[in-house]
């Protein structure tokens, strides 16, 4: 394979890309599968993602199931008749929910919310300044991968009841 060497076509590269910070040392992530969430109208495939020493509990997780049932009936959050994933993140001192469907055939649409991991406050939806916004950090993006996968495995079925029961037995469980 020939090599492509841009760096002359790109002024100033050693100022571009520069976003980690000094010291950052990348680390491993685990994802774990948990029960699926069945809602009147969704059906919510579940990992969980979090450092392999500090694991989400069974309490964090009763919570979040509670909190998306609750959005749910209220109407905030609107699923329809959808068949998607949550991911539920330990991320610091935080638990992000990330609620991905799958709409307009091949689309991910997403809602993000986030709390204090130690506290018993309801999840906030994550609001951001701009229309240039974060979406999937590289832990979640493997778990991501393979649900894209298994989407397209999806689509490209017969669609039939075997195949939304193979797409929500298709799990994503390792490191990242």
């Amino acid at each position: 394979m020939e090599e492509i060497f841009i760096k002359d076509k790109i002024l100033n590269l050693s100022d571009l890309g520069n976003v980690i910070p000094k010291g950052y040392n990348y680390y491993k992530k685990k994802i774990t599968p948990g029960l699926q969430l069945n809602l009147p109208d969704a059906c919510l495939k579940w990992y969980e993602l979090h450092p392999p020493d500090i694991k989400i509990t069974d309490n964090q997780v009763q919570g979040t199931k509670a909190f998306i049932e609750a959005e749910t009936k209220t109407g905030r959050l609107k699923l329809e008749n959808e068949l998607e994933f949550v991911i539920l993140h330990r991320a610091g001192d935080y638990l992000l929910l990330l609620i991905t469907t799958w709409r307009n055939t091949n689309e991910m649409w997403e809602s993000i919310y986030f709390k204090k991991a130690d506290q018993f406050e309801n999840y906030v939806p994550m609001k951001f300044n701009n229309d240039h916004k974060g979406t999937y950090c590289v832990w979640e993006l493997g778990i991501v991968l393979h649900e894209r996968n298994a989407w397209v495995r999806f689509i490209e079925s017969k669609r039939d009841e075997k195949a939304k029961i193979e797409y929500l037995n298709n799990l994503f469980s390792g490191e990242v």
